[in-house]
């Protein structure tokens, strides 16, 4: 008969169960759940418990918004974690820690996509984390700390260097992944004094470039505040039910479009709430601060999608149909420097109007902050290897090209997810199966060694592994926009 696993942790003993040959448990609190006096709080230590805690199921969804939510669910208990491994009584298995995307607005670790029964079976205590998005997390309000979600992902991050060796994972073999909002995530926590040491490897997938000003934040507070007739403070907004105030936040990125004359680059986005630099949580834009030796490097894996904007084209039904004038405002608004509109056409002579516009989208969110991470990394004295993702998704004709978040199924080789069928086919390609395998290898060599398979990207030869059905290791491919970004990454957001 099989037993179920146990693990004695520093806040009291937790019954996971046998998932697929693995020791799983789910829900674990790092943190107690921030509402009532601890709403918009910096998270507060878990209580403990006696006796031994099931740890079955996944902690409950943090407040949603935007449309790609996870539906409510009931409780409070938001800052909890996951753990996968293979083996509890081992001592020395590296760990993974997964923060995930959703454009910080949205996401939570219980998604099919990040099933980590593939990279467990490979050695890999796997950790997934739960933290607060939206207004929950990243709203500036006057009487609570900035950047709440960071906070958040450090209290898992420090839960983990506490804990983890419970689960046979080593506290000293950490590294910290994450994509799109996750993949900012990881470049924040770079930067951040309280979490150096929390972790000694990253792994980031399209870094994302929105941050705002305070001033803009505290604009976009106002905003939501109006829509809920209420103060835009800590106070006032704790009375809010937190369903009603991240339906708010929904609202408001539907209306973002009327907002370009005085919110100009955050208004493209369709997010409202994004991270601030505040100057006491987040100092400056990560790439600025690697870059400017104002923190260390460390081992990196960064890398981002060929066509990233393609799917926000596609779900916005807008693919296919951009006009010139389209084109003149988003590189009006996107492009670095006063001379970036002319950069642009200079860079890419003939493009169509349509292509002018996925480039400077795909440039502005995703493509350079990778690329300045990675560059600005090295600079501080770390290894970065850089990868692209150029294996097209085969599904409806292969309209999304290699587009942001196809990374993610095959990363954690969960192509019989929701969103791998949606992208891959069902069953997936044999070409798919083929990259999927390749960046599994990548992440397990990484987490375990330092090493991907590929060689480090140096300011001269810019080595980049370009991933797909025939992967190369290459020059950096995207030679026009580098050239036109090379003054520096993306600028944080602010008020025209």
């Amino acid at each position: 008969m099989l037993v179920q696993p146990v693990a004695h942790t520093t806040g009291g003993t937790v019954r996971g169960f046998l998932d697929r040959g693995l020791a799983a448990f789910r829900g674990i609190p790092y943190g107690r759940p921030p509402v009532g006096p601890l709403r918009f709080a910096a998270p507060a230590p878990p209580e403990p418990w006696d006796g031994v805690r099931d740890a079955f199921e996944f902690g409950p969804v943090v407040p949603q918004s935007g449309p790609l939510q996870a539906g409510p669910t009931t409780g409070t208990d938001w800052l909890t974690l996951n753990v996968h491994t293979p083996d509890p009584g081992s001592a020395a298995l590296p760990v993974l820690v997964w923060i995930h995307g959703g454009g910080f607005i949205s996401g939570t670790a219980g998604d099919p996509l990040y099933d980590p029964t593939e990279l467990a079976r490979a050695g890999l205590v796997v950790v997934t984390v739960n933290y607060r998005v939206g207004a929950e997390g990243f709203a500036l309000l006057d009487g609570a700390p900035a950047n709440r979600a960071f906070l958040d992902q450090i209290a898992a991050l420090e839960w983990v260097r506490a804990d983890i060796a419970a689960f046979g994972g080593d506290p000293d073999r950490v590294t910290v992944a994450g994509q799109s909002a996750g993949a900012s995530s990881v470049a924040a926590l770079l930067t951040m004094p309280r979490a150096r040491g929390l972790f000694h490897r990253a792994i980031a997938h399209s870094v994302g470039g929105n941050l705002a000003t305070p001033a803009l934040a505290a604009e976009v507070t106002v905003a939501l505040a109006e829509r809920l007739g209420t103060a835009p403070t800590a106070a006032a907004l704790a009375g809010t039910d937190p369903w009603q105030l991240a339906a708010a936040v929904t609202e408001l990125g539907a209306a973002l479009p009327g907002q370009l004359d005085r919110w100009g680059r955050l208004a493209h986005t369709g997010v409202a709430t994004v991270p601030v630099v505040d100057g006491e949580v987040l100092t400056e834009e990560p790439w600025t601060a690697l870059a400017a030796g104002r923190a260390k490097g460390i081992e990196l894996l960064v890398g981002h999608a060929r066509e990233e904007f393609r799917l926000f084209a596609v779900l916005s039904g807008r693919h296919g149909s951009f006009t010139e004038e389209d084109a003149r405002t988003a590189l009006a608004q996107l492009a670095p420097r006063p001379d970036g509109p002319d950069a642009y056409r200079a860079a890419f002579p003939g493009a169509s109007p349509e292509a002018l516009v996925e480039a400077v989208f795909s440039d502005s969110l995703f493509r350079m902050p990778s690329l300045h991470l990675a560059e600005g990394n090295t600079a501080a004295g770390g290894t970065s290897h850089l990868f692209e993702l150029a294996y097209p998704a085969p599904a409806l004709g292969g309209v999304f090209g290699a587009c942001h978040g196809l990374d993610v199924p095959l990363a954690f080789g969960s192509l019989d997810s929701p969103m791998g069928r949606h992208f891959l086919g069902d069953p997936p390609a044999p070409e798919a199966v083929e990259v999927s395998r390749e960046l599994q290898r990548a992440w397990i060599g990484f987490v375990t060694t330092g090493d991907p398979g590929w060689a480090a990207h140096e300011p001269e030869q810019q080595l980049t592994r370009v991933l797909s059905a025939r992967s190369e290791t290459v020059r950096y491919p995207g030679q026009a926009s580098r050239g036109v970004w090379a003054q520096g990454g993306p600028t944080r957001f602010d008020l025209v």
